[in-house]
């Protein structure tokens, strides 16, 4: 009867124990996503040498996480994360869980599955991912916020549990895909960070994939090509045409490109166009804008062909938002389903000129 008591004790103060949770500060842990580690901020994407040489909008926009990932494994029964954002945005047509929150996916059977999200409140945000857990090892990534930048970040697990660096080494981290563009390519509008179709398709290669969309700033900025260029790339994807004005194109698009063929003489360059927006067949101004710059894109694409440059490939936009108008936000920016169907459309391109 004694030890019976004692038994009963030591289970309650195992599960009280168990229901504490312990964070670790995330730095300790491998990141993925990232074209430098010149950065002060850890969860930054632009090198520090660039704030004095950038415009200050892409600057700033290079503070945000888009594409960045924890890796990390755990026996817990509860993933939890504490975090803060530097700007604490709010978007009128995009989630709070995408613009400032965190998603979690875990390993199983050599496939990423979604678990939940880490919802914010704020800028300071506690949240627990999710509990009631089996207490089994798995492999897990965390995804960073979108349109905010993450400056501090702790994973938390139960108290009796470990947290480990990854044993398995997925995404492949050797010879990134690298791409290039604007509000689309850095995720507006997707739900919650891991709908980003960067990282759709970092899940679906098990490669990881460097997201260096900068919101209204793809601008052809040179600085941008250096670091890109500076990446060992299987593959560099450049969707900057929405951003891009027809004038910016002709002048720019040239000397871009070359600061990456320089450096990287061999690697495949996709280019991508202008997408055909929804509203393009009510708008005509929109219209002509889009025909005018995928006409552009069409001519600077030739020149090098003429030229004699190699590996080079240009994606029509034609098939990439489905022909039914439901895969964007408001016209431009895409939904879940637009990423999706964005990513499908991009798979076998890049699974057949990835090196």
């Amino acid at each position: 009867m004694r030890n019976w008591i004692i038994s009963v004790i030591l289970l309650f103060f195992s599960l009280i124990i168990r229901g504490q949770i312990v964070y670790h500060d995330a730095s300790i842990f491998p990141l993925l996503g990232k074209a430098t580690q010149s950065t002060t901020e850890r969860y930054a994407r632009l090198p520090d040498s660039l704030k004095s040489i950038s415009r200050k909008p892409l600057w700033e926009l290079g503070q945000n996480s888009a594409g960045l990932a924890v890796r990390f494994r755990s026996n817990s029964t509860t993933i939890a994360a504490k975090w803060e954002v530097a700007l604490d945005r709010n978007l009128n047509h995009m989630t709070a869980t995408a613009v400032k929150g965190l998603d979690l996916y875990c390993l199983e059977n050599g496939k990423w599955i979604f678990v939940n999200s880490g919802r914010p409140s704020g800028k300071k945000n506690t949240a627990v991912i999710i509990s009631h857990m089996k207490p089994q090892e798995r492999e897990y990534m965390l995804y960073l916020s979108l349109y905010d930048g993450v400056i501090s970040l702790a994973i938390g697990v139960d108290s009796l549990s470990y947290i480990l660096q990854p044993a398995v080494n997925l995404p492949i981290q050797k010879k990134p895909v690298v791409c290039y563009g604007t509000s689309i390519l850095q995720g507006g509008c997707a739900s919650r960070p891991g709908m980003a179709h960067t990282n759709i398709l970092s899940r679906w290669f098990n490669r990881e994939f460097i997201n260096l969309g900068f919101s209204g700033n793809g601008k052809l900025d040179y600085e941008v090509a250096e670091v890109i260029a500076n990446v060992d790339a299987s593959l560099y994807v450049l969707d900057f045409v929405p951003n891009a004005t027809v004038k910016e194109i002709e002048e720019k698009a040239d000397h871009f490109y070359s600061i990456i063929r320089k450096r990287r003489p061999d690697s495949p360059i996709l280019f991508v166009e202008d997408p055909i927006f929804v509203h393009t067949r009510f708008d005509q101004v929109i219209d002509k804008e889009v025909k005018d710059k995928n006409k552009t894109l069409h001519v600077f694409f030739e020149s090098l062909k003429k030229r004699g440059e190699k590996n080079i490939w240009l994606l029509s936009s034609k098939k990439m938002l489905g022909d039914d108008g439901e895969a964007t936000v408001d016209g431009i920016h895409f939904t879940d389903l637009g990423f999706m169907r964005y990513a499908k459309l991009l798979y076998p391109i890049i699974k057949k000129r990835m090196k």
